[in-house]
């Protein structure tokens, strides 16, 4: 079964659902979807320079979290633009918090020097985002299709031009001008992740198969506080980082305060230097987490802006109200992805990418909290405008097509990049992780493990949340990105590219 349309989306989160409703006034879009990937758990907000706080702040955060890494070019757009966005979600009736006189309510995050982060529910930002894009694009001619996007199809020129879906049995060819992947990150590559079951890489796998470059791929943050339920694998329940910013403060399991003197901004540093503090204060006490203390937090304001975070602690036996909230750090965003531009546009014809999946260098080395919806919504808008005013030309040549591998044992490739590429690494353990992954097979897990391994062996320095224990300090004049591409062998090969600063 073959079906025919001008752009098709893959990803129902906030870059997938910003991109198609961008696009829906101009093009015939099919949206796919194979779940609602991450944008529903986001509990913290969107950061924006919205009203009187200055774009230019926001753009120095943001690259102060990334370690001086981002692409200022790129940085401008999200922050510039950022504002107009948040204006247009709220048009689209997202239903922000409010102050008693109307304006919005922001909070204060890591790595933030002023509050302007706004939230939805208290905690239940994501979702209040998702549900406004979607019942905005239920108002335009958006076609959906559920199932999994298993292939690309490419013509024998290397262009894009069309996906291969399943549902249940069916499998269907869907030929398209131009694919968007908006597919999330590579959280459920890790044995624990914020992140729902299915973000595993695909779209990154995918993109691989195809030629695309992926680019600061080493560049995985780790949240530094996932609520430790007990278990050990699968997807953990977020703390989000407003907690602090409400006053709530990291404790050690004698109970000292775990980041004084170890940043100006104590425990609102930016999330790789918090990760990082408590991964060494469990190593130092032999435990499993450590404690966020936010009995000092009136219990008014905690049961008004965190019910998610309570619910969460409830389900566990914790009152976060009277008690110690237990946490530990786990998987929760991938900083790097596909090498796009600021229009999406990957090094493959027809190809394009956005969202967590996209790397444009807005997060540097580190992400900015709540700078992830904002890309969504950003570099959603960026990508249809480019698509609105061309579509790629039509390739009708032969094609073939670009199917996802198999992966063998995947908790055996998730203890392994969980063991030897989470917060803390180090030349032998990554050398053996590449040898243990050799016979991991040829599916998105396994893609997504080697691309990670290979470029954090090839960056033989610290920086951001990639932090190398035989390579302690950063060296400021490396500021080459890290390049994978996939030789004939499936292997990934890395190269230098110079950074553009500018």
């Amino acid at each position: 079964m073959t079906r025919a349309v001008d752009v098709v989306v893959i990803g129902s989160g906030v870059a997938g659902l910003s991109t198609a409703l961008g696009l829906a006034a101009t093009r015939d879009v099919l949206l796919l979807s194979a779940g609602d990937g991450s944008t529903p758990w986001a509990q913290g907000g969107v950061s924006a320079a919205y009203g009187e706080d200055d774009p230019l702040d926001h753009w120095r955060d943001t690259d102060i979290a990334g370690a001086g890494f981002c692409d200022p070019r790129n940085v401008r757009a999200l922050v510039e633009e950022g504002p107009q966005r948040l204006a247009e979600l709220i048009a689209h009736g997202a239903r922000f918090d409010r102050n008693a006189d109307g304006s919005l309510s922001r909070t204060l995050e890591g790595g933030h020097s002023r509050p302007r982060i706004v939230h939805a529910g208290g905690d239940a930002t994501g979702a209040e985002v998702h549900r406004a894009l979607r019942t905005a694009l239920q108002r335009t001619s958006v076609r959906t299709m559920t199932g999994r996007t298993i292939g690309l199809v490419q013509s024998d020129s290397g262009s894009v031009v069309g996906v291969l879906v399943e549902t249940g049995n069916q499998l269907t060819q869907i030929d398209a001008r131009a694919v968007v992947l908006a597919t999330g990150g590579i959280g459920n590559a890790y044995l624990a992740s914020t992140n729902p079951s299915a973000v595993r890489g695909d779209g990154i796998a995918l993109a691989l198969r195809a030629g695309a470059s992926l680019v600061d791929m080493e560049f995985v943050q780790f949240h530094p506080t996932a609520l430790h339920t007990g278990e050990t694998s699968g997807q953990l329940p977020l703390v989000t980082e407003a907690v602090r910013g409400e006053g709530a403060v990291l404790r050690d399991v004698h109970g000292r305060r775990i980041m004084d003197g170890l940043h100006p901004r104590a425990d609102l540093a930016p999330r790789d230097v918090v990760a990082r503090a408590i991964e060494a204060t469990m190593r130092r006490d032999g435990s499993d987490h450590v404690w966020l203390d936010a009995t000092g937090v009136a219990p008014d304001v905690l049961r008004r802006r965190f019910p998610t975070v309570l619910a969460s602690c409830a389900r566990i036996g914790v009152d976060m109200v009277s008690e110690q909230i237990p946490v530990a750090p786990a998987e929760h965003f991938l900083c790097g992805g596909v090498r796009t531009d600021r229009n999406g546009a990957t090094d493959v014809p027809g190809l394009y990418a956005v969202g967590e999946v996209a790397a444009t260098g807005v997060h540097g080395a580190n992400r900015l909290a709540s700078n992830s919806l904002l890309e969504g919504l950003v570099f959603g808008r960026r990508v249809a405008t480019a698509l609105t005013l061309e579509l790629p030309p039509a390739d009708h040549g032969r094609s073939h097509e670009v199917a996802l591998g198999e992966d063998r044992e995947p908790e055996r490739i998730r203890t392994i990049l969980s063991r030897y590429a989470g917060i803390r690494r180090d030349g032998a353990g990554l050398n053996a992780a590449a040898d243990e992954l050799d016979t991991a097979g040829t599916g998105p897990l396994a893609t997504v493990a080697r691309s990670v391994v290979a470029a954090a062996t090839a960056r033989q320095d610290s920086r951001g949340c990639h932090w190398r224990s035989d390579h302690p300090h950063s060296d400021n004049r490396w500021d080459d990105h890290i390049v994978v591409h996939l030789d004939e062998q499936d292997r990934p090969t890395t190269r230098q590219l110079q950074s553009s600063k500018a």
